[in-house]
């Protein structure tokens, strides 16, 4: 199997560290990179939409979306990070909602380093910055029982994305008046697999 990866892209690192946490061996990489507007390197004749990661399988099938990835990659390793029964469909809601942030949070990126300064509209910016932060205050109250049960993809999809946060938008103090939030991602943090993808760049 090969991974089409970035330094950056939350996204990604989502893959990366189910790949470490669930011990998976033999996945190649290759770093690519490119933009909405200039794909460059971006792997758009495996992936039409452009977008990483993508994960070409040993038969030559190509995956995409990060969501996609992880699932396949739990199922074929045993991992369990996505659990069975009912409790199947928390984590998935949280995984969504993780990566609703990671979507949000990148948008925002993109209209200060892509879209012309004369162009570039502020309330929509907010706007983006709106729905990170009423995922982080539904994070802070409805989601603190799950987070305290055992490691799902949901929860490292949440812990990426606050990583994310911290990587490209660390002006905003995500942690403000969410003390129960903060202190959950200072532990799961610590973990190796979250230690060895932060971010770079």
């Amino acid at each position: 199997m090969r991974l089409y990866t970035s330094p950056t892209s939350p996204f990604v690192r989502k893959v990366l560290v189910l790949i470490r946490e669930a011990g998976i061996g033999g996945i190649g990489t290759e770093e690519v990179a490119g933009t909405p507007v200039a794909p460059g390197s971006l792997p758009v004749d495996l992936n039409p939409l452009g977008k990483i990661p993508a994960l070409v399988l040993d038969d030559g099938r190509a995956l995409y979306d990060s969501r996609v990835i992880t699932r396949y990659l739990d199922s074929h390793a045993g991992a369990g990070l996505y659990p069975g029964g009912e409790a199947l469909w928390d984590t998935l809601a949280l995984e969504a909602m993780a990566d609703g942030m990671m979507e949000a949070a990148v948008l925002m990126v993109y209209e200060s380093r892509i879209r012309p300064e004369e162009r570039r509209h502020e309330p929509w910016v907010e706007a983006q910055w709106t729905k990170v932060a009423r995922a982080l205050d539904a994070a802070e109250t409805r989601w603190q029982a799950h987070l305290k049960g055992p490691l799902d993809m949901g929860q490292v999809a949440l812990a990426v994305a606050l990583g994310y946060l911290d990587f490209r938008h660390a002006a905003r103090d995500w942690r403000k008046g969410r003390p129960a939030l903060a202190a959950w991602e200072a532990a799961v943090a610590q973990r190796p697999a979250l230690k060895a993808t932060v971010p770079q760049g």
